[in-house]
């Protein structure tokens, strides 16, 4: 199964939480998928330099498509063409009214909280997660897809009992690091483990 929204970003740091196994996620969501060594982890599918967006509110429009030059016919200026678990998805970042010339729909995941004036970068990943499995505690300079906005920390962890499979997107601030670590926080555990 494939989880659509962004509920993971897999870091290679060590596990956050305490008594969780301390071990590097594969890939830690900077290997380029093409170089995969694992079927777990967290591997970079595409980055787009998309600017300054506009306003008013935005929207990430995930399609699939049988093959890749249908998903290149039907991109706009701010969609990019993914391979990832087998399919060809366009991802385009647009106002909820958009639709693209073709394509099958699986999602629209938002409002994302975007702020006027500032540019932008699309950064997409693929995650395959085992239960138990934890990120370090961290950041991003924009907003992560789940809708998590600009700058809390974060502390993300893989519940239940069957491996999960993720796309993902952090829309991030282009004149900054996608993702720091957050030394300054401390889950107070009260969310279900």
């Amino acid at each position: 199964m494939i989880q659509t929204a962004a509920l993971i970003a897999w870091l290679s740091a060590a596990a956050a939480a305490p008594g969780a196994v301390s071990a590097q996620v594969p890939g830690g969501c900077n290997t380029p998928v093409s170089q995969r060594t694992s079927e777990v982890g967290c591997y970079l599918t595409a980055t787009q330099v998309l600017g300054e967006l506009p306003p008013g509110p935005l929207f990430w429009h995930l399609h699939v498509y049988p093959d890749r030059p249908a998903a290149e016919t039907a991109r706009g200026p701010r969609g990019s063409v993914v391979e990832s678990f087998g399919k060809v998805w366009l991802y385009t970042i647009a106002e909820s009214d958009w639709r693209p010339s073709s394509g099958e729909h699986v999602a629209t995941i938002g409002p994302l909280p975007t702020r006027t004036g500032k540019q932008y970068t699309a950064r997409y990943m693929e995650a395959v997660f085992t239960p138990g499995m934890r990120a370090a505690i961290h950041r991003h300079s924009g907003p992560e897809a789940a809708v998590v906005p600009e700058g809390p920390p974060m502390a993300l962890s893989s519940v239940g009992t069957e491996t999960r499979r993720s796309v993902l997107l952090v829309l991030h601030d282009t004149s900054q690091s996608w993702i720091t670590l957050a030394s300054d926080w401390k889950p107070q555990g009260l969310c279900p483990q």
